[in-house]
């Protein structure tokens, strides 16, 4: 799948908003993967947008926060 600047435009700010989440939860990224079966250096990965990911990833950050995996997706994207 050819990644065009669109979709890396939503994969950086859903990657935001994971790192929003875990600093409101004040969570380092080693916390946040011990509380999940996710790799600390993907999960810092995905906060950077450099990582496509899986809806199995989605249910484990999910687990991870603590939160319903919809709340993951509470951003705004540009509509451009």
């Amino acid at each position: 799948m050819t990644l065009t600047p669109e979709k890396i435009e939503f994969l950086k700010s859903f990657g935001k908003r994971i790192e929003t989440l875990r600093n409101e939860k004040k969570l380092s990224l080693r916390q946040l993967s011990q509380n999940c079966d996710i790799d600390y250096s993907d999960i810092s990965k995905i906060e950077k947008g450099l990582r496509n990911i899986q809806i199995s990833t989605i249910l484990e950050l999910a687990k991870g926060l603590d939160i319903q995996p919809k709340q993951l997706f509470d951003f705004e994207t540009d509509k451009s």
